[in-house]
């Protein structure tokens, strides 16, 4: 890994984004990250279609007394990926380990959600001896071939109109990211800073691709699956906003049973964006656990 010098792109308000910064060079990927604050390392994974602008809130209210890392992922936020990068989730993996060993990252606390869960998750599974913890929000880890709810989505945004919308009219961040937040409504300049992130059609191969993926990746979920027991024995907090309009009980359930010894803070009226939408109660929520975990 290379670090590099970026410039700001012109629409980045850093009154909105004021956290120390980075750019890393792995394997063709520059890939940008937010390194604030000191203490236990909080590893933080976006999904789609947002970066690291996401988790802002959580880390201005926790970079006090942790080392908060938030990763874009390759095509995400200012990271860039390569020309022929084929967006998949799988392909995220070995970037973010990267990213990982060359920080040399060590008793980490995993923070994902949406596809940062299984992302973060596989990374883990590879490399335990540097993971100390998981924090989960609404996210999942296993295949859900045959689940209707799923496979409607899959089939409505990663399909060829979909998938065509997405990249020609934005139409994940116009439509996920304000359905996504139920408690508060984003201001024009936070929909800015989502819309410029990909505001190319090119930029928005890798969120035109994961729809799909939902059920096209079940190999790959499948092996994530696999390794959860692994990670078992970790302490584990589940924070689970209930007017998600992907993630339900049902997936809770899920987590319950994989993470059994694992802490459950639900976030009533909060929706997918729980960490946007509740960042008061999100890092509310890791600071207490933290605490009594260490206790």
């Amino acid at each position: 890994m290379t670090l590099t010098t970026r410039t700001d792109p012109p629409w980045l308000d850093r009154e909105l984004y004021p956290f120390n910064d980075a750019i890393a060079d792995i394997d063709g990927h520059r890939i940008h990250y937010v390194d604030e604050g000191t203490g236990p390392v909080l590893l933080m994974i976006h999904g789609n279609p947002t970066w690291s602008f996401v988790w802002g809130g959580v880390i201005s209210r926790l970079s006090d007394s942790f080392r908060c890392i938030a990763v874009d992922l390759p095509g995400f936020g200012l990271s860039e990926a390569p020309a022929d990068f084929d967006g998949r989730p799988e392909s995220m993996v070995p970037v973010v380990e990267e990213l990982v060993r060359s920080l040399d990252l060590r008793n980490v606390v995993l923070v994902a959600q949406d596809w940062g869960g299984p992302i973060g998750l596989a990374v883990a599974e590879r490399m335990p001896d540097r993971f100390a913890g998981l924090v989960l929000g609404n996210t999942w880890a296993w295949p859900i071939t045959g689940d209707r709810h799923f496979e409607s989505f899959a089939g409505a945004m990663g399909g060829p109109a979909g998938a065509w919308l997405t990249r020609r009219a934005n139409l994940f961040v116009n439509v996920m990211i304000p359905m996504g937040h139920r408690r508060r409504r984003l201001s024009r300049a936070e929909m800015r800073h989502y819309r410029r992130a990909l505001g190319t059609p090119a930029r928005r191969h890798a969120s035109a691709i994961l729809p799909r993926e939902i059920t096209q990746s079940a190999p790959f979920l499948a092996t994530v699956e696999v390794g959860l027991p692994a990670l078992r024995e970790l302490p584990a907090l589940l924070i689970w906003a209930d007017r998600d309009i992907a993630f339900r009980a049902t997936e809770l359930e899920r987590w319950q049973r994989e993470l059994p010894g694992a802490t459950v803070v639900p976030v009533p009226g909060a929706g997918h964006f729980v960490q946007s939408d509740a960042p008061e109660h999100f890092a509310a929520a890791i600071r207490e656990w933290s605490t009594s975990a260490s206790s």
